[in-house]
């Protein structure tokens, strides 16, 4: 197993020959995208908005990840069993 990349490296993609931007960078990308076609609109919610659409893909990842093991998925992302299972009622992925 290899280890951990630093927070400020390219982490590699599946499937990649190459590496990545971080994480960080994919979504500020992405919210400049958003902010951008707002255009003189107003953001509302922003932050419940972002965590919406980044955490259900997360839990969805880390599930298939470890196959459903939803102690591992728990350690994983640093929390309890007790908060992912309320996490997947929340967004309906049981």
């Amino acid at each position: 197993m290899s280890a951990p990349a630093r927070k400020d490296e390219a982490v590699p993609s599946i499937g990649d020959t190459g590496t990545r931007a971080p994480l960080r960078e994919c979504v500020r990308e992405a919210l400049d995208v958003y902010l951008t076609s707002l255009g003189d609109h107003d953001a509302h919610d922003l932050f419940r908005l972002v965590m919406h659409e980044v955490e259900i893909p997360m839990l969805q990842a880390v599930l298939a990840h470890t196959r459903g093991n939803q102690s591992r998925a728990a350690q994983m992302l640093g929390i309890n069993r007790g908060t992912l299972r309320k996490k997947l009622r929340l967004y309906g992925l049981e």
